[in-house]
Parts: structure tokens; C-alpha cells; sequence
């Protein structure tokens, strides 16, 4: 299979980008297409002995433009000229860590939704006590009505099925209670839509304090809700280990105890690193697109076009469009 790879995307491209790519080809059965500016790539790559193709674009989204402006004026982009790729299936899937808007602008522009899907989603995989939770929405649409939260639940549980095996994933819909009567009207008419549907095992409400002892396998919500938890969960995380290092420094005594419980820290650190998954999947768009974090280094950029590969190579998006044949019906 072949994975096209955004090599001018992220805060560390193309270096981090292209290292990660050559640690892709080494290791993993695929070819890799990168596409950006080629003398700088080729700058990358002077001390490799392998070979890459490569397809040049000259310009680049930056995060602080507008996607949609910026994917219509920039088709000389890495990011446009990538799904291009994708559309013309000249590869299985597309790998960036550039600006998410614009990628699931083009992503719109370019590939389109598949059938029965009216809001593609952003999803993450969250480590939790148990096994990873799968989150959607994180990012890609701020106000959602009750149908594209129903939708969410049923692509999240086909893409947990054939990721992580599991035959009946829980469904929870992330909310301020687990009452059947809390939270926003939308909120609530979602969950009445959910209870009666019968393709997913929709288990109720989630809270977000609950989150982490992993009782549901995926927690649907609206990309407003789902950025501001993830973020504060990032935060959160960075703060705590900030914090513990600092007091680890106090005193002799705590720097002693630092040192014989760093390879514990380090251990429970990585297994919080949702980065280990791969990034983001973008969900319900008609090929396989995945985002990783705009800091990603050369590992996750690997971890990224392994899970693309992983995704592509079970054709999860068939399997959404076949799920999603149920719910023509319904119109909340």
C-alpha cells in the first residue's frame, strides 16, 4: 500500500516529517510519497540511501490563515495537492500534521463525505484504566444537531470494532450527568434517539470525571466539547509532570526518590501519550485522512502512517458506509 505523507506539515517540518517517513519505509511493508517543497525534502534526505517519491508543491497552510480561504488560493499547497493524490487514488491514504481546518476543508472539497453522513468527525484515541476510548468529535464542528451525534456513535463504533476488535463496543454520550434528563436540549434528543436504535450499544450518558476509568469504549460529543477536554486533559497532563519534576528538585530527600521513581514516571507519561495511536482519524470523509499533533517529532509522525496503513488496509470506510445504511430515518 502507498501513504502519502504532508511533509510540509507541523511546527517541526519537514525534518521531523521526513524522519519519520524514513522510519515508516524501513520498518513498515509501504510506499511513501512525500509531498512539499522537493529541495527542501531532498535537503532532508541527503544521507539517506534509499529513495523517495516525491511530488513537489510550493506553498504552505499555515495555522493561522483561514482553511477554507486557504485551500481555495493555495492549490499549490501540501495539503491540497496531497488529497488530490488521495482522490486520484494514487495512494491509500493521507498523512498530515498541518492546520486541521484546512485538512478537513479539502478533505470536503476533495474527497467528499460517504453516504449517510452529514458532519464528518474528528476521533482520537484516549488511554484510559482499561483500553484506549475513542472521542468524536475534537475539533471539527463546533454545533452539531441530535442526527450527527447519532451518526458519530455509529462510525465510532464500526472504527473500534476494527481497530481495537472489540465486536460490541459501549457507546457513551459525553454529558454533565449520567441522568437520562441532563444536559442541553440537543444533548437530550440525541440520547432518546440512541436509546432506540438498535445497531449500536449505547450504554448512556458519560461524565467527564469518569472518563478515564474506561467504561465506555467510545464517548460521542460535539467538537466544541471534545476540544476543550481534550486540551484540558493535554494541559492537565503537562502540568502534573511539570509539577512533579519541580518538587522532585525541593529538597535532596524528593530528589533521591525522583530518581528511583523515574522509570515508573516514565512508564505511566508514555502510556498517556494518545500520540502512540497515531493522532486524530478523521471520520466520515470518503478516504482515509490522518492528523497528527502540529508538535508531533519523528515518532509520531511514524505512528501516524502506521495507523493510516493499518486503516486503509482494513477498509474501515466501507464498513461506515454499510453501518450508516440504518439511519436514513432518522431526521432529528
Amino acid at each position: 500500500m502507498k501513504i502519502i505523507v504532508d511533509a510540509m506539515g507541523g511546527d517541526y517540518a519537514p525534518r521531523e516529517v521526513v524522519k519519520g517517513a524514513i522510519k515508516a519505509l524501513t520498518e513498515l511493508n509501504c510506499e511513501i510519497i512525500l509531498v512539499g517543497k522537493e529541495e527542501k525534502i531532498k535537503r532532508e534526505l541527503a544521507d539517506y540511501k534509499g529513495s523517495f517519491e516525491i511530488v513537489n508543491a510550493e506553498e504552505v497552510i499555515t495555522n493561522d490563515e483561514s482553511p477554507v480561504k486557504a485551500v481555495r488560493a493555495k492549490k499549490d499547497s501540501s495539503i491540497v495537492k496531497g488529497l488530490k493524490l488521495l482522490k486520484e487514488r494514487k495512494g491509500d491514504a493521507f498523512v498530515s500534521a498541518g492546520n486541521t481546518g484546512a485538512l478537513m476543508a479539502a478533505g470536503l472539497f476533495s474527497l467528499g463525505r460517504i453516504s449517510g453522513i452529514e458532519r464528518p468527525a474528528i476521533a482520537v484515541l484516549i488511554p484510559t484504566e482499561k483500553r484506549p476510548t475513542l472521542l468524536l468529535d475534537v475539533g471539527a464542528n463546533s454545533d452539531v444537531k441530535p442526527k450527527n451525534l447519532v451518526e458519530f456513535a455509529v462510525i465510532g463504533s464500526e472504527f473500534y470494532k476494527e481497530i481495537m476488535g472489540e465486536k460490541n463496543p459501549r457507546i457513551g454520550l459525553l454529558n454533565i450527568g449520567v441522568e437520562e434528563e441532563k444536559g442541553n436540549m440537543v444533548v437530550k434528543s440525541a440520547y432518546s434517539l440512541l436509546k432506540e436504535l438498535k445497531t449500536v450499544n449505547f450504554k448512556g450518558n458519560a461524565e467527564a470525571r469518569d472518563f478515564f476509568k474506561g467504561d465506555f469504549d467510545v464517548v460521542v460529543c460535539d467538537g466544541f466539547t471534545g476540544n476543550i477536554f481534550l486540551k484540558t486533559v493535554e494541559g492537565f497532563g503537562k502540568f502534573l509532570f511539570d509539577k512533579m519534576k519541580a518538587e522532585s528538585k525541593a529538597s535532596i530527600t524528593y530528589s533521591i526518590g525522583g530518581l528511583l521513581l523515574k522509570p515508573a514516571l516514565k512508564k505511566i507519561k508514555d502510556s498517556l501519550d494518545y500520540s502512540e495511536y497515531g493522532g486524530a482519524i478523521l471520520l466520515g470523509l470518503d478516504g482515509v485522512l490522518v492528523k497528527c499533533h502540529g508538535s508531533s517529532d519523528n515518532k509520531a509522525i511514524f505512528n501516524g502512517i502506521k495507523a493510516a496503513l493499518n486503516f486503509a488496509k482494513r477498509d474501515i470506510t466501507s464498513k461506515m458506509k454499510e453501518a450508516l445504511k440504518g439511519l436514513e430515518e432518522v431526521e432529528a
